[in-house]
């Protein structure tokens, strides 16, 4: 009900937006009085391009009805009893209007409730100086868009009230022009009058017709000025449209289009098109009326030819006011929802394409189809060129074909998508080193429908954000690269789908940063150390200064072509790996900021040697994918008084669907405190599993657990300082009590793909079995011996 409260104080032109929200599709008194109960509600929950969620849309709409008649029989006394009376037609309107298509309930609510809190958050930020210059920006820029919409408004005003004028003139013009070929015919009837009725009738006739004639042509000349001047106020109203719809079309919807390709990327959402439509809308209205007043004018040139250049100068500003309407059609059919730019085949995609100004165009009176093919690089550069691809594509697409449907409620002409497959891809030949993940395509979505009872007919395309086609899970991580690089890379009006070679390091960093940052759900992106490790490995490079990086290049080749020295992976695919690690198993304490990760062996060195036994931290391996490791401080078993640090082998996803990091820390008994100082329970302890619970009709379960054996090693792998051991299984650990039974686990009972080495596993299950068997008393002798 919050949202409600803050929307019922709107004012000015965001009151007036919020209001025209409602209407007989939802009635604003709904709103007001079922307020708690619909801001309650999961309508974001409803997958609207799944159809298999319609059965949830319903039970939303019942649940609405039955809080409409519910309320209605709470209303009580004099004064409720016409809100009773309300109440109760509203759940009849909607049972009816929306049982058959629920999803349309769902749709209109969720548009509601996302621009009441799109308006409400416009007014908290303007009041409250949040982002002051960035709202500044914003609203001055609206500001400048709605007053020359004023402008518009009342320049077609003006021409229209001219035009009725001019009308009007040349309306009593003809009659004139009549009067005076009556008078004619009079003249003319004459002869068979006699003489000297004739002469004075004659006299009259003339007189007259002189009088007639001399304002006809005074009147004629001042329908060819009122022509004229009617032409150059269409003139400069069409200069004013073309102006405004350059700013709306190729700034603002390129900038939405833009914010839409690196939400690709992890970007902040590209935001409703409410606003964008609202203008698009207005602008489709302005060039319609002022085409309409071309046309009558055109109209009443034919009627009354006269003399002068009016015929060429309409027919110029009918072909122009054309144009400028068909740029607006063409340009505002867009792709609200992409397609996935990784694109498997044999693997259901969704889409939605959109008109903006269907609506006002009343396009929606004969809903046109739209139909998707795959074209390929070189077919969509032809297509901007305007060859001819006609039936060309570079695959087959299922379910390709959609009508377009209108939504009374939001008022918005779009075509769903929900089940495209695509069956197959024909590849074209690659260039140099280029692989089949660096192979880009595009989906094409084109329609035909007429305006104006078949006056002006458009073929309208629009293509999709590059699309990379893999056919094996294992193709991803490349082909994500090349979609990510494109994402940041791109330019507006760009041939298809030319990215520059090389960029600026902070460019990338930009682009890095936002990709972690959405997969951690997270405020927490990379810091300025994080970016200097990634340029070292980028650049094999051992520069600690942040300046030393600002002013170098990467080209596309050293992210995701060339293999790191001395690896078998590239630099793209050691941070991907990181990134999948952390947004399956890690992504909480990464947030929580228990993570390091961006350290290497020698800095984990310097770090944790200055800090008390016991210290640890989580450092992301430099010599596997996806891989993390944890550094510690301890003391070295061959030498007294000599601290090492020691790194465990890296655990990976693999190790992690076994148990997960805070319940092997848990086990680690020697990790004491959290570099720099925090003791580990406080920070893991929320994530440790719960103690198992007693046994269940005489079955204990068994419990895997984390051990290191005791530094023990004769000695440790040479490293400058540094000591690496490897997790390894220790017998003597192994031991069971009354809940359950605790076997030990290592990463050497893991094969080099992560899987379980069966011998060994089967050696610790007879070890336990071993132990099941002993009496109690004995386990622990043999444990303490």
């Amino acid at each position: 009900m919050a949202m409600w409260i803050q929307a019922q104080q709107l004012q000015g032109d965001a009151l007036h937006q919020m209001q025209a929200l409602y209407g007989q599709h939802f009635p604003i008194e709904v709103r007001h009085y079922l307020a708690q109960w619909i801001e309650s509600q999961s309508w974001d929950s409803v997958d609207l391009d799944n159809p298999g969620e319609e059965a949830k849309a319903k039970r939303l709409l019942d649940n609405l009805v039955s809080e409409l008649q519910r309320k209605a029989q709470l209303q009580g006394g004099e004064d409720g009893f016409l809100l009773k009376i309300k109440l109760g037609h509203y759940a009849n309107q909607f049972k009816s209007t929306y049982d058959r298509c629920p999803f349309e309930l769902v749709r209109c609510i969720k548009h509601i409730l996302q621009s009441e809190q799109r308006l409400v958050q416009e007014a908290t930020n303007a009041s409250s100086g949040v982002g002051a210059q960035a709202m500044d920006t914003l609203s001055q820029r609206h500001q400048q868009i709605n007053q020359a919409f004023e402008e518009l408004r009342l320049a077609t005003q003006e021409t229209e009230n001219e035009l009725r004028k001019l009308q009007h003139s040349q309306e009593y013009f003809i009659i004139q022009y009549q009067e005076n070929l009556r008078i004619q015919a009079q003249l003319s009837s004459l002869s068979s009058v006699p003489a000297a009725e004739r002469k004075q009738r004659e006299t009259t006739l003339q007189s007259k017709r002189a009088t007639v004639e001399a304002w006809l042509a005074r009147e004629a000349s001042t329908l060819q000025k009122y022509r004229l001047d009617l032409a150059e106020q269409h003139q400069k109203t069409l200069g004013l449209l073309r102006k405004q719809q350059t700013l709306i079309l190729d700034e603002e919807l390129i900038q939405w289009k833009r914010r839409q390709q690196l939400a690709g990327n992890g970007g902040p959402h590209e935001g409703g098109l409410d606003v964008l439509q609202s203008w698009c809308e207005k602008l489709a209205d302005l060039i319609w009326q002022n085409r309409q007043q071309i046309r009558r004018c055109e109209h009443l040139t034919q009627q009354l030819p006269l003399p002068g250049s009016i015929e060429e100068l309409l027919n110029k500003l009918n072909a122009d006011i054309t144009d400028i309407i068909s740029a607006l059609v063409t340009s505002t059919f867009i792709i609200e929802k992409q397609p996935p730019q990784v694109l498997k085949t044999q693997t259901k995609f969704a889409a939605t394409v959109r008109l903006l100004v269907g609506g006002k165009l009343n396009v929606h009176m004969n809903p046109p189809q739209v139909k998707a093919v795959i074209v390929s690089e070189q077919q969509a550069k032809a297509l901007l060129k305007n060859e001819s691809t006609h039936s060309e594509s570079s695959g087959e697409i299922l379910n390709n074909n959609c009508v377009m449907e209108y939504h009374q409620a939001t008022c918005t002409l779009s075509a769903h998508f929900r089940n495209m497959s695509l069956k197959r891809i024909k590849r074209s030949d690659r260039r140099g080193a280029e692989s089949v993940t660096e192979e880009k395509f595009t989906i094409l979505f084109e329609s035909q429908f007429s305006i104006g009872g078949n006056e002006l007919v458009f073929h309208v395309k629009t293509l999709s954000l590059p699309v990379v086609v893999i056919v094996h899970g294992s193709q991803d991580n490349n082909a994500t690269a090349t979609v990510l690089w494109d994402n940041a890379f791109a330019e507006p009006g760009r041939v298809p789908f030319v990215v520059p070679d090389k960029v600026l390091w902070t460019q990338l960093c930009e682009a890095l940063d936002m990709k972690y940052k959405a997969e951690m759900h997270s405020g927490r992106g990379l810091t300025e150390d994080n970016l200097v490790f990634l340029a070292q490995k980028a650049f094999s490079s051992s520069s600690n200064n942040p300046e030393d990086y600002r002013n170098m290049t990467i080209s596309w080749a050293q992210f995701n072509r060339e293999n790191l020295p001395g690896r078998n992976f590239t630099f793209w695919q050691w941070f991907d790996g990181v990134v999948e690690l952390m947004k399956k198993h890690l992504k909480p304490h990464w947030n929580d900021g228990a993570i390091l990760g961006f350290v290497n062996k020698q800095q984990a060195q310097d770090m944790l040697l200055s800090k008390p036994n016991g210290t640890f931290l989580l450092r992301f391996s430099d010599s596997e994918i996806g891989g993390i490791t944890i550094a510690w401080v301890a003391e070295n078993p061959n030498k007294q008084g000599e601290r090492l640090v020691w790194n465990l082998l890296p655990y990976t996803t693999k190790d992690f669907s076994i148990r997960s990091l805070a319940d092997r820390i848990s086990d680690l008994n020697h990790l004491l405190f959290l570099y720099p100082d925090r003791a580990k329970d406080e920070v893991f302890s929320k994530y440790y599993t719960p103690p198992l619970s007693k046994p269940v009709d005489g079955y204990v379960k068994p419990q895997i657990k984390q051990v290191v054996p005791e530094f023990t090693t004769p000695n440790p792998e040479p490293c400058p300082g540094v000591a690496f051991m490897d997790q390894t299984a220790s017998s003597s650990a192994s031991h069971s009590n009354s809940f359950g039974v605790y076997s030990t686990i290592s990463d050497t009972m893991l094969d080099p793909d992560g899987d379980f080495d069966l011998e060994d596993t089967m050696d610790v299950a007879r070890h336990v079995e071993e132990l099941l068997r002993r009496p109690m008393a004995n386990q622990w002798s043999s444990q303490q011996s």
